[in-house]
């Protein structure tokens, strides 16, 4: 997004990439030395935060903005290459979730669109923009709207939420008395929404005795570099070239010919790993796979660009047949005597498309048909949020029964 690489560029110690700075506190130091490139996605992520904010200020903030003007703004952003026909429906989305926060309190709420926060009384010259806040009384509200359709994110313990929150109850202290706080992640392009409550005295402590430390650190480029979640969820310009990243993953292979806790070569073990030995080599190769990766899109990159990576080179990979003009081989193929109908497929449109289509009464009917089957079983580690399934559960959920998802229980 790109409201999120300006902060990057302008926050050494941003809110989005905290999760890495807070863990690996080299990171920041090493990031800012590099080029910082916008991806598509950022940009892609970028416009559908720019229509969330004209939204948001149409109903909240900017009461005098005429429907003309709004449409004409809403028209303008709906010109960017990178706009598209259901972006429009997922920032309907987050604008509406967005008003049912405020429709909850007794009165109406005070509320900051695309709000700049300092929190530099924890990070050194730390701020960022966070996308909503909404205070009544004595409560707060932090809302990050996400447009990715990757991992889905969660506002429980969010680190960069939580430096939001901090910036926010700065601003807000001597105007409002606020005692708690509810973070709040809207993702809507796959249905993730979550949010966590925290108490004023809690966040405090979390940034005197957790933020401070580690962000001094972090800003003096000082600490060692740690391999974790956050080298590829917080997008590490290091995650492929990172030294310590690769001594870590290349160490697994003295694991493997001495396990963890053995004390002696592989040879004289039995010829299977015990579970005891896969789950320690798990743990370790975790992030193996991304690693390789990263490393393998770098490698490309670098080949892509000119430059040299001796042992590789790029080939021509397997490519599959394509019709060039798709309109106008089917004219051919209609002018040389096939009927229309045999050449085309009648489908089903996609759920999130239909219901986009239907009208609020007709939405009601479609969600008695709709059911929410067990997602696919992943392998994470133990600590994990995520509560555990059993063998049991995944045979129930394969074949339905009783405790089978339905859309509106």
């Amino acid at each position: 997004m790109a409201k999120k690489t300006e902060e990057r560029k302008h926050a050494l110690l941003s809110a989005s990439s905290a999760k890495k700075w807070l863990h690996c506190t080299p990171s920041a130091r090493l990031e800012d030395a590099l080029p910082d490139e916008q991806s598509p996605y950022a940009a892609e992520g970028s416009l559908a935060h720019s229509i969330c904010e004209l939204k948001l200020a149409k109903q909240f903030t900017d009461k005098n903005m005429s429907d003309r003007t709004y449409k004409s703004r809403l028209g303008k952003l709906m010109k960017d290459p990178l706009y598209d026909k259901e972006m429009d429906g997922f920032t309907d989305d987050y604008a509406e979730y967005i008003t049912g926060i405020a429709y909850n309190f007794p009165s109406a709420p005070y509320v900051a669109v695309e709000k700049k926060v300092d929190y530099s009384l924890w990070a050194p010259e730390g701020f960022g923009t966070c996308d909503c806040i909404l205070i009544h009384g004595n409560e707060m509200h932090v809302c990050d709207f996400k447009y990715g359709k990757g991992k889905p994110v969660s506002s429980y313990e969010n680190p960069q939420l939580m430096l939001y929150a901090l910036g926010a109850w700065n601003a807000f202290r001597m105007i409002y008395p606020i005692k708690r706080v509810t973070l709040h992640i809207i993702q809507p392009r796959i249905d993730n929404t979550s949010f966590w409550e925290v108490s004023v005295e809690e966040l405090l402590r979390w940034g005197e005795e957790t933020v401070k430390p580690q962000a001094l650190k972090a800003f003096q480029g000082e600490g060692e570099c740690i391999q974790g979640e956050w080298c590829d969820g917080c997008f590490c310009r290091l995650s492929a070239t990172c030294r310590k990243r690769a001594e870590e993953n290349l160490s697994l292979m003295a694991d493997a010919e001495n396990p963890p806790g053995t004390g002696a070569p592989l040879m004289k073990l039995p010829p299977q790993l015990g579970n005891d030995e896969v789950g320690a080599l798990l743990k370790k190769a975790q992030f193996l796979k991304a690693w390789v990766n990263k490393l393998e899109a770098y490698a490309q990159g670098e080949i892509l660009a000119g430059r040299d990576v001796p042992g590789w080179k790029l080939v021509e990979g397997r490519s599959n047949r394509v019709i060039q003009d798709m309109d106008a081989a089917y004219e051919a193929l209609q002018q040389a005597g096939y009927p229309e109908a045999a050449l085309y497929r009648m489908q089903p449109l996609p759920l999130g498309e239909l219901e986009k289509m239907l009208n609020p009464e007709h939405r009601k009917v479609l969600d008695g048909y709709i059911v929410k089957p067990p997602g696919k079983p992943t392998l994470v580690p133990e600590d994990d949020k995520r509560p555990a399934i059993s063998a049991a559960s995944i045979a129930e959920g394969a074949f339905g029964g009783e405790n089978a998802y339905k859309k509106g229980e």
